[in-house]
């Protein structure tokens, strides 16, 4: 009687190594969004992945690596998508009119993209100093542009304090869009900016 045939572990259909890399990458996020920094590794993102470990080492030399080209496309993507909901080119307008443009644009990027979003106001646990830099580097650029935006439509006033206020804002504004997209609404917040803007400005 011949002994019954080994089934044959199912392998991982081949696709281009770019886009095996944005899968891993997508993988990785997803781990951190779901378990934290403390449960991404390789064998997770394989299994998340439904690879095997071998095909992750195809892709990344390990797991720093991964991480590093994770963090540079995350800070790419969200830079990105914060300048472009951010309406620059309205910088000749009222404040009441950047706020109208600004905070729908705001809410739908957060809503648009809400793991890249969530890991950036509300850090996953145990985030690495070297992901909480780059984050406050970030930080630090945006007030910059800011505070920018509040010099050229209120001479006069203190650019740098309110570029603080702003930013806390934007933060509790997008927390409150993360935990409850739909009692916080485009409207509803919009409404609110518009309330502090006649409150702060004769």
């Amino acid at each position: 009687m011949s002994a019954p045939a080994r089934k044959r572990r199912p392998y991982a259909p081949r696709v281009p190594m770019a886009e095996r890399r944005e899968q891993l990458l997508d993988a990785a996020l997803t781990i951190i969004d779901r378990d934290g920094y403390d449960g991404v590794s390789i064998d997770a993102i394989a299994r998340e992945v439904g690879v095997t470990r071998p095909v992750v080492y195809g892709a990344f030399d390990g797991l720093g690596p991964l991480l590093t080209a994770l963090l540079d496309r995350q800070q790419q993507r969200a830079i990105t998508q914060l300048y472009g909901a951010l309406p620059l080119t309205a910088l000749a307008s009222t404040p009441l009119g950047i706020v109208e443009r600004a905070v729908p644009a705001l809410h739908a990027m957060v809503l648009a993209d809400p793991v890249t979003w969530r890991a950036i106001l509300r850090s996953p646990a145990n985030v690495p100093d070297v992901v909480r830099e780059r984050i406050e580097g970030d930080r630090t650029r945006v007030r910059g542009t800011l505070q920018m935006m509040v010099a050229a439509v209120l001479p006069g006033a203190d650019a740098e304090v309110l570029a603080h206020a702003v930013l806390a804002l934007l933060d509790h504004f997008g927390q409150l869009v993360l935990a409850e997209p739909e009692q916080f609404s485009a409207e509803r917040l919009t409404a609110a900016a518009r309330a502090m803007i006649g409150a702060w400005i004769p």
